[in-house]
């Protein structure tokens, strides 16, 4: 193997928790740096919807996360890569992340209810698929065929194929191509993706190795393994060992190695904590971990406590352009008619571009269909998490965290 270039990121751990795995951190990216805890907003198809990405840079956000599948589809990865990658392309200065494609193998094939199910009360049916839906996605030892939810087109992904479109995409963070599997899976099934899985990481850390030496002109990008094995503590520890494993290795061997891991897959909210910190308790304490998919303010705090340093989730601005607000004293619906003339901010404690617009002015624009209601109730609750997650290590890096915390949940779920 080739010697590449030395990894793409550094972190750098900052004050710990007293109890727990919790930490402040920094991770320093070609494109600046991550002060962490930190919530990382998605921009899906190289955009954060209906907002601008010079307003999400406003409102605090240290760095976007975008989805590979979609910009496989649309528009691209060669035209991204011409743009100078990711950021270029959708104006964005700072880190980028993107995840590999692993989420929609799942949605678009298992694809029960097209999210990961939180919840274990349900038989394991590896044939269950959401109602009246179509599997889209086809999984075997090699990799995965699929249709375009766009045009029914044919394509397949491998785990070379994720490595070069996330290489053409440019990202600073890029993920391993791993199958996402869901609480509705059968513990064999589990096992076997989960052995899929590792092999597919091997397969990884070799193309992208390939590639960064290939690529050497462009900025070097840090690859992160992804553990799974849904609720099984053996098999969430014994993922974590293995990649962790992979990547030292690799490391020993000449190889970039993993810059750090992705937790994901299905994770039943009420053992959340208790699965991230069977991981975390296994990988390398002096690499950054990131949580896929959870930003609910008690799921934050128990991810944190437990070792988690970034994070990121379509909810905030997914329910905002439904009308759905965060406050700190619990999540409202502006479109309700309760709204219609109250004339305060949306949230009179947090200050952000929307702050200078009132409720009732929201719940107009919402019931009357006009643009501009998603665009400020993104903004807000963009700044809503952000703030919270900001909070969180401001409170740590003071030997406050607790009564943060407290204090924040006790108001918001009252």
């Amino acid at each position: 193997m080739p010697v590449v270039t030395a990894a793409a990121t550094r972190f750098t751990v900052g004050t710990r928790l007293a109890s727990g795995l919790g930490r402040t951190g920094v991770i320093s990216t070609p494109h600046g740096d991550i002060a962490t805890p930190a919530f990382v907003p998605v921009g899906t198809k190289a955009t954060v919807k209906t907002v601008v990405p010079e307003a999400v840079a406003e409102l605090g956000a240290q760095a976007v996360l975008a989805n590979a599948y979609h910009l496989y589809l649309q528009p691209g990865p060669a035209i991204v890569d011409a743009a100078g990658g990711l950021g270029a392309f959708m104006n964005w200065p700072g880190p980028t992340y993107t995840d590999s494609g692993g989420f929609q193998v799942m949605s678009l094939g298992v694809g029960f209810k097209k999210v990961i199910e939180m919840s274990a009360g349900h038989v394991p049916d590896d044939e269950k698929t959401a109602a009246g839906r179509e599997r889209l996605a086809a999984v075997d030892d090699d990799g995965v065929t699929f249709k375009s939810h766009i045009d029914g087109s044919a394509h397949r992904f491998t785990p070379e194929l994720s490595m070069q479109i996330q290489h053409q995409l440019g990202a600073d963070i890029i993920f391993a191509f791993d199958e996402l599997t869901t609480l509705m899976n059968t513990r064999t099934y589990q096992e076997s993706s989960l052995e899929r899985t590792r092999r597919w990481a091997i397969r990884c850390l070799a193309e992208h190795n390939r590639l960064s030496v290939a690529r050497a002109d462009r900025p070097q990008q840090s690859l992160w393994g992804v553990i799974q094995g849904a609720q099984y503590e053996d098999l969430r520890r014994k993922a974590a060992r293995d990649l962790a494993e992979l990547g030292a290795r690799d490391e020993r061997e000449g190889g970039k190695g993993f810059g750090g891991f992705g937790v994901g897959g299905a994770l039943e909210k009420e053992n959340l904590g208790t699965i991230v910190g069977w991981v975390n308790s296994e990988l390398p304490h002096d690499k950054p971990k990131h949580l896929l998919g959870i930003s609910e303010p008690d799921d934050i705090f128990v991810a944190i406590e437990n070792g988690i340093d970034t994070f990121d989730c379509v909810s905030p601005t997914r329910v905002a352009r439904n009308g759905a607000i965060y406050t700190r004293d619990g999540r409202v619906n502006i479109t309700n008619a309760r709204f219609r003339s109250d004339f305060a901010p949306l949230d009179a404690e947090l200050t952000n571009y929307t702050t200078q617009y009132s409720r009732a002015y929201l719940h107009h624009l919402f019931r009357a269909k006009e643009g501009l209601g998603p665009t400020l109730a993104t903004l807000h609750n963009l700044s809503f998490v952000i703030e919270l997650v900001d909070g969180a290590r401001r409170a740590i890096e003071a030997g406050r965290y607790e009564e943060y915390r407290d204090e924040f949940l006790g108001r918001y779920y009252r």
